[in-house]
């Protein structure tokens, strides 16, 4: 079974010269509902005013289809998750589903999170067991995953197996800097496959123009 998961709220969003206002958001949740997408992520709770207000109307909505997604991050590399605010605001959203993003390029851990290659691998472990305790199905989105399983296979494998036995209902394997190309996807997808006892999901960028 193929489910889809729209993001077109928040990367849809990420171009120049482009703001949705809140009652397009709503608008075109409505739409995506009518012709069946499975989850419409609404945005990063607590990031901005926008986004904040979108989830408390969003409550109202009556979708036939569609699940409203909460997104946003891993906790903090010096926090519990149930002190973590980014974690809280996800709950405060009222979603059924939540998905978080984590890193899987070892590059990104040590330099831009600035911590250690197994208290990233903790991270992703305590937050989504956390928000699962909270009954909420979770979406773990593996940000750079293809770059960071190119640069060491190992560690990005680690970081979704940990995902995976925290209780992600799926693993979203993420070609955020797009330029992963297709035979590569399909080589790395099949291999994930075979290597991981869970659901995967795609999210990709058309940067290489392949689309």
């Amino acid at each position: 079974m193929v489910t889809l998961y729209d993001t077109t709220l928040r990367d849809g969003t990420q171009r120049e010269g482009l703001s949705l206002s809140v009652e397009d958001k709503l608008r075109i949740v409505s739409k995506l509902d009518l012709i069946g997408i499975d989850y419409v992520e609404g945005g990063f709770p607590g990031s901005n005013p926008k986004d904040i207000e979108f989830f408390e109307r969003a409550r109202s909505l009556s979708l036939e289809h569609a699940v409203v997604t909460a997104f946003g991050a891993t906790r903090r590399k010096d926090l519990a998750p149930e002190d973590d605010p980014g974690l809280q605001a996800l709950l405060d959203t009222g979603c059924q589903a939540l998905c978080i993003f984590g890193k899987t390029w070892d590059v990104h851990v040590t330099e831009t999170l600035m911590t250690t290659l197994e208290n990233n691998v903790q991270m992703v472990r305590d937050s989504i067991a956390f928000l699962k305790a909270a009954g909420r199905t979770v979406f773990f989105d593996a940000e750079h995953f293809f770059d960071g399983y190119k640069a060491d296979t190992t560690y990005a494998l680690e970081v979704c197996r940990a995902a995976a036995d925290a209780g992600a209902d799926a693993i979203v394997l993420c070609d955020t800097n797009g330029g992963t190309l297709p035979h590569e996807v399909l080589r790395i997808v099949g291999e994930m496959g075979l290597a991981l006892d869970a659901k995967l999901g795609i999210h990709a960028h058309n940067d290489a123009a392949c689309a």
